[in-house]
C-alpha cells in the first residue's frame, strides 16, 4: 500500500511539473505590474494605515503604482536575469502576456514586489558601472522565497544564496524597503564581506537600511515621483504591526549617534551609526558618487571595525573622484566619530 501511495505521489508531482512546463510563455523580457512604491505609508504619508489581515481596503488604492517589469525570461513566470521566485505560498504568479496586476490580498502580489525591487536594485547597481567598468556586484539571478518563513522576519542566507521573506503582521514582501534591506546583505555576500565581528554585523545592518532608502528614492525619481516625505524612516509599512509611536519606522538612518560611545553591542542598534554616516555621505556627494564609492569600498572587507571600512570607502572615493570628494567622505565619517 505504501508503495502504491508513493507511486501515486510521484505521478502527481510529475504531472504537475509537466503542466507547468507546457504553459505557454510570452517570449518577452518586459511586462506590466502593480507594486507599492515602496510601501503605502511612505508613499501616501498616511501613518494611520494598518494591516487589516491582508485586506485590500479603500485607503490603500492610491498606493498601487503601475510599473514596467524588465529582464524577464519570457516563460510567463517571475524569473529573470536578476531575480527569480523559487518558492511561494499559494500559486506562482504566471501570465502568458507578462501582465502581473494583483492586489495585496493575492499571494502573487508579494512575488511581484520581490521581483520588481530586486531587479530595479540590480539595474541601478549596473547603471553605476558595476559589471562593466567596475567589478560586478551580485550580478546573477537572486533567489527569492516568499512567505515560506513563518515568522514576522526576513533574512538573506549565503548557504543557498537566497532571500527569504517572512509573514506575520504586514507580510514582509509587501514593503519594498524590507526587500531591499535583505538585498543589502546579499550584496555583501557577493563582495566577500566577512562577518567575523559584531561591528561587521552592525555595518551590514546599517548598510541594508541605507540601501533600502537610497534605492527607493532613486527609483521614485526615475519614475517621476517626488521624494518621500520622510525618507529616513525605514520600512514604515512593515513597522505598523509592531510599533505604536508615529512615525512608524523599523529604524531611522538620520539619528544623531556617534562612534564609539553609542555602541550598544546589538547589531541593529549599532548599525544606525553606520547608516547615518552613509546618509551623510549621500547628502554631500549625491547618490551616484556616494553609492558608487560605498559599493566599491566594500569589496573584500575583512570583518573588522567601522573605522577600517570607512577608510576603505574614503580610498575608493579618492580613486574614483579625487582627493576633494574623498575629503568630503572623510568629513562625513569624522562627524560620526568613526574616523579621527
Amino acid at each position: 500500500m505504501k508503495r502504491v501511495l508513493l507511486a501515486l505521489l510521484l505521478l502527481s508531482l510529475v504531472t504537475a511539473s509537466a503542466a507547468y512546463a507546457t504553459k505557454p510563455g510570452s517570449g518577452s523580457s518586459t511586462g506590466d505590474a502593480r507594486v507599492f512604491m515602496p510601501n503605502p505609508v511612505q508613499d501616501l504619508g498616511n501613518q494611520s494605515l494598518t494591516d487589516e489581515k491582508d485586506a485590500d481596503y479603500a485607503a490603500l488604492q492610491p498606493a498601487y503604482r503601475s510599473v514596467r517589469l524588465t529582464n524577464l525570461d519570457g516563460s510567463g513566470y517571475l524569473r529573470g536575469d536578476w531575480a527569480v521566485i523559487v518558492s511561494e505560498t499559494g500559486a506562482p504568479a504566471y501570465s502568458p502576456t507578462n501582465a502581473f496586476s494583483y492586489n495585496r490580498h493575492d499571494d502573487e502580489f508579494e512575488q511581484v514586489m520581490a521581483y520588481y525591487w530586486i531587479t530595479e536594485a540590480q539595474r541601478y547597481i549596473q547603471s553605476l558601472g558595476f559589471g562593466s567598468r567596475l567589478r560586478a556586484v551580485n550580478k546573477e539571478p537572486q533567489r527569492l522565497r516568499i512567505n515560506q518563513w513563518g515568522l514576522d522576519n526576513s533574512f538573506a542566507t549565503d548557504k543557498k544564496d537566497e532571500i527569504r521573506l517572512g509573514k506575520g503582521g504586514v507580510d514582509d514582501a509587501e514593503d519594498g524597503e524590507v526587500i531591499l534591506h535583505e538585498y543589502g546583505h546579499a550584496i555583501h555576500f557577493s563582495q566577500d564581506f566577512q562577518f567575523s565581528t559584531g561591528e561587521a554585523g552592525a555595518i551590514s545592518e546599517g548598510f541594508g537600511d541605507y540601501w533600502a532608502v537610497t534605492v527607493t528614492q532613486v527609483v521614485r525619481a526615475q519614475l517621476g515621483y517626488p521624494p518621500s516625505s520622510d525618507p529616513a524612516c525605514v520600512a514604515d509599512w512593515d513597522a505598523v504591526s509592531y510599533t505604536t509611536t508615529v512615525p512608524h519606522c523599523l529604524r531611522r538612518i538620520d539619528l544623531d549617534l556617534r562612534y564609539p560611545q553609542d555602541l550598544a553591542g546589538q547589531v541593529h542598534r549599532d548599525g544606525r551609526i553606520w547608516s547615518r554616516a552613509l546618509w551623510d555621505v549621500r547628502a554631500t556627494l549625491g547618490h551616484v558618487h556616494a553609492d558608487t564609492a560605498i559599493l566599491e569600498g566594500q569589496f573584500g572587507f575583512d570583518g573588522g571595525t567601522m573605522p577600517a571600512l570607512a577608510q576603505d570607502i574614503v580610498a575608493a572615493a579618492e580613486k574614483l573622484y579625487g582627493p576633494g570628494e574623498a575629503g568630503q567622505v572623510r568629513a562625513a565619517f569624522q562627524a560620526r566619530g568613526i574616523l579621527p
